[in-house]
């Protein structure tokens, strides 16, 4: 991601502990192709993570909190995520639906979240939104890399792992009339 000419090196943050990096967060310029035929350059949010041993204990909030007051300062628009809408509703983030912001399936996602930065900074941007390609994680690639460690076990069915599958579930087209 770091090597990424969409990488945002300003927003590039990680918490420590005792000199021990516990926690990171990292953001990619996106943007939105707007229903009006122009593109509005975004901030994708992610990863964000916590060691297990250290979540529930405020690191994300205050790593979200300290990046957003940055991403204002820089003059960016609007931070979006894909992530569990009760925990970033408590962060200041909204579902991208109520700003008729769509995935670049043409979906409405509940997953799919929105921070405007500042007043304002949505009106009247509707459209799709599309992640730096990133994201698109090879299933190959990343199971070469794995390979790389040492042999863990594969965890399944955990009670996050379960509310992931809902979150993505909750998906509609934007325009339900358009699909057969």
């Amino acid at each position: 991601m770091r090597d990424s000419p969409n990488f945002v090196r300003a927003l590039d943050y990680v918490a420590l502990s005792d000199g021990k990096i516990i926690g990171v967060v990292v953001f990619m310029k996106s943007f939105i192709a707007a229903d009006n035929g122009c593109k509005y350059e975004v901030l994708c949010m992610g990863p964000i993570a916590v060691v297990p041993e250290y979540q529930r204990k405020g690191i994300g909030g205050m790593l979200i909190t300290h990046t957003r007051k940055i991403a204002t300062e820089l003059g960016y628009r609007a931070i979006l995520l894909c992530g569990d809408p009760e925990y970033y509703s408590k962060m200041g983030f909204v579902a991208a639906e109520l700003f008729g912001i769509r995935t670049s399936e043409n979906n409405y996602a509940a997953a799919l979240q929105v921070c405007p930065l500042y007043p304002d900074a949505l009106t009247g941007i509707t459209g799709k939104y599309y992640e730096d390609g990133i994201y698109n994680i090879d299933p190959v690639a990343s199971e070469t890399f794995d390979r790389l460690f040492p042999k863990k076990e594969r965890i399944a069915d955990t009670p996050s792992q379960r509310r992931f599958q809902e979150v993505v579930a909750m998906q509609k087209p934007a325009n339900p009339r358009l699909e057969k």
